[in-house]
Formats: C-alpha cells, structure tokens, sequence
C-alpha cells in the first residue's frame, strides 16, 4: 500500500487520513512495538499468557506517549489513535499539545515502549499525520514501518482484531507534566545563559506556542513572540519556517539580535539575522558544528547532511577540517547515519538539525537555543556567524500533478538530467527526487551563476511536467 512515507503516515485529514485507518494502524503498531522494547517477538493478536484468549500481551504491559500539535483534527485523531492503543492492551499517556522532539523525548525519559505524534508538521492545516516512535524516542525504520504496514493490511483485508477484555485493556490518562520535564530538559543541555539578546520567535501558531518561550525566557533572553496564537485552524498560515516575512520584518521591527521560525511540530528551526536575511539549515549546522568542534564534543568532526545541502556546506566544512557525510533526502537518513557511526551532529536545510547527545530527532527549540547560545558565548553576530559559509546559488522548483513515482525510470527525463549535467560541469549539481510527503517532484539546481541555475532548473522542471504528466 505504502502508507508511510518519509515521516510517518500523512494526508487530507478525514479524507486520505481517517479515523478508522488512526485506529487501525494503531493497533498494528501496538503489536509490533509495544514488544519491540523488551527484545520479544511481536506478540500475535488472540495470544496471552493464560488462557491465550483475550488478546493481551504475554507477560508484558506496554506503555504509549501520545502527544499532537494543535490541528482541530488533532482532536479526533488522538481519540482514534488512543482507542486503537487502549483496545490492544496498551497504557496511554497523553501529554496535550507538545512538539515532535518533545513527544520523542518523553518516550525515552518515561521509558515508554512507543509513541505517537499526530502532526503533519510544515503542511497546511487541512493535512495531517501519523508519526509513530520506538522505544527511546527514535523514529521507525524502513523494516519496523513494514511491519506495522504489514498487519495492518494483513487484519483490514482478512480476519478482525483479537482484543483483551476485561483487566487487559490499556487505561488512559493524561500527563500533564510533560511540558515542563521537556523545558527543564533543554535548559539543561545549554552551555551558557542567553542574556543580552533580544529575539523574536515564530512559533507557526504551532505545537511549541508555550514551549519555546518559555524555554528562552527561562535562560535569560528577551523574547519578543508572534504566531504564537493557535485555534486550531492557523497552523502555518502565513508565518512559521516556511512563511519567513513576518519574522524578517519583526526582526527589523524590534531591533532584535536575530529571529528564529519553528514549524508547526517545531522538528524544524530556521533562522534570520539582524538585517532580515534568513539563515537556513546549513548555515546553522555549520554555526553549530565549528561550536562543538570547538567545545572538543562533535565526535570524529563530522558533520552529517543529506544531499539537497548546498555545495557551500561541504567547502565550508573542509576548510574547517570537518568531513561532511551525506544521506539520502529524509531526517531519519541521517539519523540512521549518525547512529550508526556514533556521530554527534547532524540535519537538513530544511532546519531539521539533530544533536543526537541530547535529542533522537529534529529539535526546533532545542537548535534555536544551541544557536543563540552561540551567539551570546561569542558576542558575534548571527549573520557573522553564518558567513562561514557561502551558499552558491541553488534554483528548488517543486512539479506537482505528475507521477512521482517514475522520477527515476523516465529514459526522457534520464537524458534530460545527464545533458543538464553536461552544462554544469563540475561548477554545479542537478538533483530530482519525488516528494515523500507531498504529490509533487522536486527539481534542485546548483550553479555558480544564478541565471544558468535558473533556466537549467526551469528547462529540467518542464521535461519533468512533460515526461511524467
């Protein structure tokens, strides 16, 4: 079916993404990771130590942190997914409002065996989205997410659900202190307080509304704070990472040393300078890696990204002495990166930036305060900072209406690509990769020059549109 793409599973809310599929795949993912944690087999639905009857868990009880940003489809959402959770014998705890990387944290810190986040984070707020998370807070991997699509699709086409009764249905309740054990959580990992700057934060009407202002007032900044308003239909409307203006002319507005965008299950932080000019993913992870360098904790000075980074970060980072590695396009890539080889930082452009000491996924808040934190340790300003590198021109057109699918098996658009790379040369790069998250495939063009960026980037996007139409 394919269900799950790069981050969880996402659509129109109560269209693509229903009640009934909330329940559903909540329950496969009770029974494939509620034992994942406890190093036991899934246990098969209809199985309990016992009588075998009534469909609980042998020997083991699991545990389900639940948590959404504000999307009035949260609301029913939460409900289908804590039903489906309850009904496989699973206890819930449901901590509210709260970002993704708080979600992940408390999973891990309350030694939960998963977690649920229902967001479908910078998407308009018709979206939403399912993210599940293993024990420890980390994200599924292709071969959990398998599984978990498997029994799903293995009970909606065939036989129904064996659920407990009686003592072995999961009780609900909420946990109200989350919010304040993940903001203690940040504080912590601070290297130094952040008084002196004055910032503005763009909270996207989103999931970190009270997190992250509190979080920065509590170590000393000043904060000045828009799009921290949510009703449950503003997410993401006009502000946040992905609409920077308002930030930009806050920023100016208000004389601020810099401004930082969450999105809305702030998992992303971006950020723009003094003068109203926007700092991406890149430039803060090269901010932050010459910092742990630095500070003798970036293990092995590596920096790991994913593909659609700027070719600047990789000259950045040589001049610097850090290898940069880099992924597949998707957070988790670079998680399993750094996992795997015990590397401590590491991101997208986008502003999903992992420190993977103190975070299993992409912490908005958290990379907010690492980099204001920088600046104040310094007393250098955000757009000197950034300057470390130089982004060379680099030309993203989304095509959407087209069949994604055939990115990589068009000879049309094949030749298309190895002509556009022949004009290039060594100056430049073309990538196009369809969207995990969207219907759409995205063009991606680098060149010394601009213009040529530009028009290769246009011509790719129209044989794009042509071939796969």
């Amino acid at each position: 079916m394919g269900l799950f793409g790069t981050d969880g599973v996402r659509g129109v809310a109560n269209a693509d993404l229903t009640a009934e599929l909330a329940l559903g795949l909540s329950v496969a993912a009770a029974h494939v990771l509620g034992e994942e944690g406890s190093g036991r087999s899934p246990v098969v639905p209809g199985r309990r130590s016992g009588d075998g009857r009534d469909g609980s868990f042998e020997g083991h009880r699991p545990v389900a942190v639940v948590g959404r940003d504000p999307r009035a489809s949260g609301e029913f959402l939460e409900a289908a997914v804590v039903a489906g959770l309850a009904s496989a014998g699973v206890d819930v705890l449901r901590v509210g409002v709260l970002p993704t990387p708080a979600v992940a944290y408390l999973t891990g810190a309350l030694g939960a065996d998963l977690g649920v986040m229902l967001s479908a984070s910078h998407n308009a707020m018709p979206d939403n989205g399912i993210k599940f998370l293993a024990r420890g807070g980390h994200k599924l991997d292709d071969a959990l997410e398998a599984r978990v699509e498997a029994i799903y699709e293995e009970h909606r086409t065939g036989a129904p659900w064996s659920r407990p009764t009686g003592a072995g249905v999961g009780r609900v309740k909420s946990y109200d202190e989350g919010l304040d054990q993940y903001i203690a959580h940040l504080v912590g990992v601070l290297p130094n307080r952040l008084e002196g700057l004055k910032i503005v934060l763009d909270e996207a009407h989103g999931a970190a509304s009270r997190v992250s202002p509190e979080a920065f007032t509590r170590v000393g900044a000043e904060v000045v704070t828009i799009g921290a308003d949510p009703d449950g239909l503003n997410i993401n409307d006009g502000c946040g990472s992905t609409h920077l203006d308002l930030l930009k002319a806050a920023v100016v507005e208000h004389k601020a040393d810099f401004g930082i965008a969450h999105d809305g299950d702030a998992d992303r932080c971006l950020a723009v300078d003094h003068t109203g000019s926007e700092v991406d993913g890149d430039q803060i992870m090269a901010v932050l890696a010459l910092d742990m360098k630095e500070r003798g904790v970036l293990r092995d000075n590596t920096l790991v990204a994913t593909v659609m980074s700027n070719l600047g970060l990789k000259l950045a980072m040589e001049r610097e002495g850090i290898t940069l590695v880099q992924t597949a396009v998707g957070d988790r890539y670079v998680l399993e990166n750094m996992k795997e080889n015990g590397y401590a930082l590491g991101g997208e452009q986008s502003g999903h930036v992992i420190v993977l000491d103190h975070a299993t996924t992409g912490d908005g808040t958290l990379t907010g305060l690492l980099l204001a934190a920088r600046v104040a340790q310094t007393g250098r300003t955000l757009k000197d900072l950034a300057g470390v590198m130089e982004r060379l021109p680099q030309v993203l057109i989304n095509v959407p209406d087209v069949d994604k699918s055939r990115v990589t098996t068009s000879e049309e658009l094949r030749s298309a690509v190895a002509d556009a790379e022949r004009e290039l040369g060594a100056t430049g790069r073309v990538l196009l990769r369809s969207s995990g998250t969207e219907p759409l495939v995205r063009v991606m063009v680098e060149a010394a020059d601009i213009a040529q960026a530009r028009s290769v980037a246009e011509r790719l996007a129209d044989v794009v549109k042509s071939a796969l139409g």
